[in-house]
């Protein structure tokens, strides 16, 4: 099995672009970043969450500390392909990744039915305290189209570039497809830039002579926000929380 990375420690900063920006900025960054070898790529998740959207209604109010889990995948993976298994955490500003790779079944029985994977790591321990804490159930399937770049000089820089945004709530599987309902305007692009310390002199004057500023923007935020309350009023929920 190839290696990978499991543990991420980083600044995320986010922005919306148009079309025309997309473009003259893909431009500007060639001088200092190049392209992964995967081009323009798919990647699928699906959202766990308490049956109420606990986390996802305390992730909106911005607190100091949050977290979400997701099961992740790069295409649309067949019977023993391998997925992630993230948790991703949130804590003054700073991002901490951790993820498990395990084939697809043996990803969904966990998450599903609570069958340990048999493996043993700290990042397993660290999300079966989480399962035991919010008892999470899958929510929503987000998918997007993603080009990622990596600086020159650092490869810990990381540009990300998603488009065609898009979600479903049915079907909750990772092998039944990338297809959803748009949730992002076709003519945007969500950029985010990936740091593990300050942003390059560089970097910061190519998007300040672009004039190209920080958006906060939640993909399973804003899908909650836009398509997903109506269920929690539905039952009767306390969306004030």
């Amino acid at each position: 099995m190839a290696a990978y990375q499991n543990v991420f420690k980083r600044y995320e900063k986010k922005y919306m672009l148009t079309e025309r920006q997309h473009h003259t900025l893909l431009l500007a960054l060639q001088a200092y970043m190049n392209q992964d070898r995967f081009g323009w790529h798919t990647i699928g998740n699906i959202y766990f969450d308490t049956d109420s959207y606990d986390l996802i209604r305390a992730s909106i109010e911005k607190p100091v500390y949050k977290e979400k889990l997701r099961l992740r995948s790069y295409g649309i993976p067949k019977s023993g392909d391998k997925v992630f298994v993230e948790l991703k955490k949130k804590f003054t500003g700073v991002v901490y990744k951790r993820r498990i790779q395990l084939p697809l079944e043996k990803a969904d029985n966990y998450l599903l039915h609570g069958e340990q994977p048999g493996v043993s790591s700290q990042i397993l321990r660290e999300i079966d305290w989480f399962m035991m804490r919010y008892h999470p159930v899958p929510k929503v399937f987000i998918a997007y189209d993603r080009l990622a770049l990596f600086g020159k000089e650092d490869e810990n820089l990381r540009i990300t570039f998603d488009r065609n945004i898009r979600f479903r709530q049915s079907q909750l599987d990772l092998s039944k497809g990338t297809w959803g309902n748009p949730l992002l305007d076709s003519q945007k692009v969500l950029m985010e830039i990936k740091i593990p310390g300050s942003m390059p002199l560089w970097l910061s004057g190519i998007l300040n002579q672009m004039e190209i500023f920080p958006n906060s923007y939640s993909k399973y935020g804003t899908c909650y926000k836009e398509h997903l309350i109506h269920q929690v009023y539905k039952k009767g929920g306390d969306i004030s929380a």
